[in-house]
């Protein structure tokens, strides 16, 4: 079409739409680190056998600890759960949906691992991002005694957590009960920020706990 000497291209209602780009959401880091997910529970206690865990982290801090945890990791505890741990699993629910309405933490009942390394192994509790988009944790606890202090194991097992799923921070959610009922409206909680130092000490630690179980396999 000609206007005053200007030619003016007319789009055609019927042209073809630009296809879309074959890009899609990017996929963050974590998620395609997913080894199992505890609702299927045989599968993930199998997978959690064959490596390093949070629950095994929460143990090492020492030289002797990591031969303890060794002979653990071979022949067992023997521990299957008691009545705490029953309503620690019975209260975990409705912990994370606390924590979900008043943090934005998605419940999580993913085994992840380590970028890098498939045998490093944790399960978060509650996975979400903050406001500037850095990924953030949640650890639900129940306790029949109040705390002056975090205990240092439950330290290490977020420090694990954040190491394994490349977190910045954890908000540690804790619940004291009396005879199993909560003395308290709402939990306890504190945030927890991610320590190099004390992440690089646990993944000393756990490279030698699984050097100790390779030895141990080849023999």
């Amino acid at each position: 079409m000609q206007n005053r000497g200007v030619t003016v291209q007319v789009l055609s209602l019927f042209d073809e739409a630009e296809p879309p780009s074959p890009r899609g959401p990017r996929l963050a880091p974590h998620l395609s680190r997913i080894v199992a997910d505890s609702t299927d529970r045989v599968a993930w206690l199998r997978a959690r056998s064959q490596g390093i865990t949070a629950t095994d982290a929460a143990k090492l801090a020492t030289p002797a600890s990591v031969r303890n945890a060794a002979r653990d990791k071979t022949h067992g505890t023997g521990f299957s759960g008691n009545t705490f741990t029953d309503h620690g699993r019975a209260r975990e629910p409705e912990i994370a949906a606390w924590v979900l309405r008043n943090h934005g933490i998605e419940p999580s009942t993913n085994l992840f691992h380590a970028a890098g390394q498939t045998r490093h192994l944790a399960t978060p509790d509650g996975v979400g991002h903050s406001s500037d988009g850095s990924l953030q944790l949640a650890e639900i606890k129940t306790t029949s005694k109040p705390w002056r202090s975090i205990p240092r194991s439950y330290l290490r097992q977020v420090w694990w957590q954040q190491y394994v799923l490349g977190a910045e921070r954890t908000l540690l959610v804790w619940e004291q009960h009396l005879d199993f009922v909560p003395v308290s409206a709402e939990p306890e909680c504190r945030w927890i920020e991610r320590d190099e130092d004390q992440i690089a000490i646990l993944v000393g630690f756990a490279n030698d706990l699984i050097d100790v179980l390779n030895r141990q396999a080849a023999r």
